[in-house]
């Protein structure tokens, strides 16, 4: 049996507490589902045209944004989301993936992230009301989603380090084709989305990879490393 290849996507720092998290969650999944779980951090600067992404079974894009390359990120997801291969986005993950929507799906060629670019005209990506820095939060599942699925449940407690969500001003325009919303705090804002015409396109606002450093196997992350598994 073939190991499972994944591609993390993103700048890779021992200090961020998501990156330290990330192997820890995946050798936890590995363990339990008795498979080879190889990954491969891909620096944003170091994704271009030519980089061989056909190689992946699955893509993780990680905390720690703003990326040294946007537009290498804004690639490996697209990649993702076009070639069917299951994606994880995680915090800045979450981010891009809605960045890279906009863009390249609404054709929104001017959509920016409020972090790098505050004053653009639409900023797809704006302050939270309340930044989630070192925050703990409860969240309500859609039932039947992906990641509903994944939890077994409809109400889960999670912990964020963002202070930038999908900004209300363009929400509802956002969420009218395949993007949906799966997951809302406890002040109905959102934080999980997935890709109805996709096997596995999930993105949330949490870390849910931080309860591996507890020695917790998060549950969002196994049905991820299953999508990767499954014949493409």
């Amino acid at each position: 049996m073939d190991a499972i290849s994944v591609a993390l996507i993103g700048d890779y720092d021992p200090q961020v507490t998501a990156h330290q998290a990330i192997p820890v969650a995946l050798a936890l999944v590995a363990e339990q589902l008795d498979r080879q779980v190889q990954f491969e951090w891909l620096a944003t600067d170091q994704i271009h045209a030519d980089t061989p992404l056909n190689r992946f079974d699955g893509f993780w894009c990680v905390p720690a944004s703003p990326y040294k390359s946007e537009q290498g990120a804004l690639r490996a997801i697209r990649f993702a989301r076009e070639q069917q291969r299951p994606f994880l986005g995680t915090c800045g993950g979450f981010q891009h993936a809605v960045l890279e929507f906009s863009r390249n799906v609404l054709g929104w060629m001017d959509a920016e992230h409020g972090e790098t670019s505050p004053n653009a005209e639409r900023a797809i990506l704006s302050p939270l009301t309340c930044s989630l820095v070192e925050a703990i939060d409860s969240i309500h599942l859609l039932p039947g989603s992906l990641i509903a699925k994944a939890y077994e449940t409809s109400e889960i407690q999670e912990g964020y380090r963002c202070r930038f969500g999908v900004n209300p001003q363009f929400e509802a325009e956002l969420l009218k084709h395949q993007l949906q919303a799966v997951g809302r705090d406890s002040a109905g804002d959102l934080r999980a989305i997935e890709l109805k015409d996709h096997r596995f396109f999930v993105a949330t606002l949490f870390q849910p990879e931080r309860a591996a450093l507890k020695g917790q196997m998060p549950p969002l992350v196994r049905a991820f490393i299953e999508a990767c598994a499954e014949p493409r």
